[in-house]
């Protein structure tokens, strides 16, 4: 061997030895790892995501639009929903709400049938004019012909709510005052239903009331049967400030 070839052979073990001990032989840098991908997984896995509790809303009044909504008073929990199907319709259906306060208003009572003025409804009663008044209105004192069935409204129980003779159909209107609630439309609250007094004016005619029915259409009040009007005036509360909403249907809705 010449002397070259040696001195090539000594180097080259040299440079082998060197590159080992510098680590070529690990992984490269970023090269997959089983245990570091799992690893980091785990730590950084969010935590499964739990449903979010279901909302629940006060229910409104059923039928009501926001209009009319917005006219009933803050206060008032009881509310007696009268509704005809159409404006010239003179029967209607009655349901008494009560508002609670995590459910908001729920049906207490009804449906009733009612007849309400022979030719309908209007947003601008006038005396005589046989239509029923569209709207939200206090309900506040009671009276009749006969004795308190036990009602926490103001009561007044006197002969002059007799009445005779014959409604629009030929029925007999007898009995019609034996129980009556005030409608507050064009009234001093806080008197009997009897008392004629009218703020608005004789024009605007007056003596709105709910009573028991004849079978007919009204002039412009609204009827129940004997029956619902006694359990009626049983359950309507004056600090719950009752009223009346009423109208027909496509009104309601606004």
């Amino acid at each position: 061997m010449t002397v070259r070839k040696a001195l090539a052979l000594v180097i080259g073990a040299v440079m082998c030895t060197g590159v080992l001990g510098t680590g070529c032989a690990q992984q490269q840098s970023g090269a997959y790892s089983p245990d570091a991908r799992t690893t980091g997984r785990s730590a950084s896995q969010p935590a499964s995501p739990q449903p979010a509790p279901p909302r629940s809303f006060p229910r409104p009044l059923p039928g009501l639009g926001p209009a009319m909504r917005a006219r009933i008073p803050d206060a008032s929990r009881q509310a007696l929903v009268v509704t005809g199907a159409t404006e010239r319709s003179y029967e209607a259906q009655t349901v008494l709400y009560e508002q609670y306060p995590a459910q908001g208003w729920r049906a207490v009572a009804g449906p009733w049938p009612a007849h309400n003025g022979l030719r309908g409804w209007t947003d601008d009663h006038e005396a005589g004019d046989l239509h029923t008044p569209i709207g939200v209105f206090r309900l506040s004192d009671a009276g009749g012909r006969l004795p308190d069935p036990g009602t926490r409204l103001p009561y007044d129980q006197d002969p002059e709510f007799a009445v005779s003779g014959t409604g629009h159909f030929g029925e007999p209107l007898e009995g019609s005052f034996d129980y009556v609630i005030a409608i507050d439309y064009n009234r001093v609250p806080g008197t009997t239903p009897l008392d004629k007094t009218r703020p608005l004016g004789e024009d605007e005619g007056g003596g709105v009331w709910i009573h028991v029915d004849h079978d007919g259409p009204t002039n412009a009040c609204v009827s129940l049967s004997e029956e619902h009007m006694r359990a009626l005036l049983n359950a309507l509360d004056p600090d719950k400030e009752p009223v009346v909403v009423m109208g027909p249907e496509s009104v309601l809705a606004r």
